[in-house]
């Protein structure tokens, strides 16, 4: 592997940490596939905790003591994730991509090197505090918010030194100006799971069930599906990534991590993929609609930008219990599902990874120092 204090040909990846199965993992390596990384820098890799496919690249972490105390929760160190990131060494390459929700972006990088952030938010523990912090103890989300100040001045300088923004979602890129005053360009995160490849069945689960895959966080919105599936006893929801020690409903299945197969097999006999999340984007929907499966999402955030109305799936119009309620009560039996696979297939790979080498080649081929395209009333 070579050294990142060298100057490697092609392109380096950068992401925020590698010690999840989540969709920002997924479209992190789907970038270092498509634009063949000589190398991925990320501060904390646990190999046993994320995505096989991680293995195939070099992967470089950040030398810091402080932040691999925390292991596999990277979030806990979040002080002292900012310094960390901004302490290592210019990446020298042809190209630097950073995928990031809030620290990668601040990874340097050299002289003659172009850098390129694909932002699937910014930060959501400073500028969607309430959502970030939504369950979390009082005194954590003090903690939190005493540190806003000065991150927001670190975050704001990370996102100065980029070349180009890219966003994940139409909102995702309005957050992007409102908090940076930086105009990006919308590139859709890509279906990353393999439609084609083996299933396995669920043991004691039949099909016609609604499906969520959501890790346990405040605004990911479990909780509301739990308590508007416990008035519909007929009907059952399955939860993939809950923690399966919290009490559900008896027509809650909760499920942990599953694997591609078992998650291949969710999707194809779901009835419909459900989610009230606050989603920046939200790759489960066109997952399950790449195995011709609708969804049922919250009309909000990335949902808006990744389902069509009355082809791929229906919306829910807010985030609460009747609404839930209402919606599912409403949900047709049938939908086209050569339709809904045919929606699937504009968030291809070959799709995601053509656009992203676009924009590379654009800026290197464009002059200047490192800079963000900033509005004109915001310079």
């Amino acid at each position: 592997m070579e050294s990142p204090h060298t100057r490697a040909r092609g392109v380096v990846v950068a992401h925020d940490y590698f010690t999840q199965r989540g969709g920002a993992e997924r479209v992190a390596l789907e970038l270092a596939h498509r634009l063949g990384a000589v190398e991925v820098v990320t501060s904390v890799y646990q190999p046993d905790q994320t995505f096989g496919s991680a293995r195939t690249y070099p992967i470089h972490e950040l030398d810091s003591r402080i932040v691999k105390r925390f292991g596999s929760d990277p979030r806990k160190a979040l002080p002292f994730l900012a310094s960390a990131w901004k302490a290592h060494p210019p990446i020298e390459a042809d190209a630097l991509v950073c995928s990031s929700s809030g620290w990668a972006h601040g990874l340097r990088a050299a002289a003659g090197t172009r850098k390129i952030v694909y932002c699937h938010n910014p930060a959501r523990w400073l500028y969607q505090h309430e959502d970030y912090t939504r369950g979390m103890s009082a005194a954590v989300r003090f903690a939190l918010a005493s540190l806003s100040p000065s991150l927001r001045r670190w975050d704001a300088a990370a996102a100065a030194s980029a070349d180009v923004y890219v966003a994940n979602s139409t909102s995702v890129a309005d957050r992007i100006y409102r908090v940076y005053g930086i105009e990006a360009q919308v590139v859709y995160p890509p279906i990353s799971i393999d439609v084609t490849g083996s299933a396995e069945s669920i043991p004691g689960l039949d099909g016609g069930f609604f499906l969520t895959v959501a890790r346990p966080r405040g605004y990911k919105g479990t909780e509301v599906l739990h308590d508007a599936f416990a008035l519909m006893p007929s009907q059952r929801l399955v939860v993939v990534g809950a923690d399966r020690s919290q009490p559900a409903p008896d027509n809650v299945t909760a499920l942990g991590h599953v694997s591609d197969e078992q998650l291949r097999w969710l999707y194809a006999h779901a009835r419909a993929l459900i989610s009230v999340s606050h989603e920046d984007f939200g790759l489960t929907p066109i997952e399950a609609n790449a195995f011709g499966t609708p969804a049922l999402v919250l009309r909000a955030g990335g949902f808006l930008d990744s389902t069509h109305e009355g082809v791929s799936g229906l919306f829910i119009e807010h985030d609460t219990v009747s609404s839930v309620v209402e919606a599912v009560s409403a949900f047709p039996d049938r939908f086209d599902r050569a339709a809904i696979v045919r929606h699937a297939a504009r968030f291809s790979p070959e799709e995601f990874g053509a656009r992203m080498d676009a924009i590379i080649r654009g800026t290197q081929a464009s002059a200047g120092s490192h800079h963000g395209a900033q509005h004109p009333a915001a310079a």
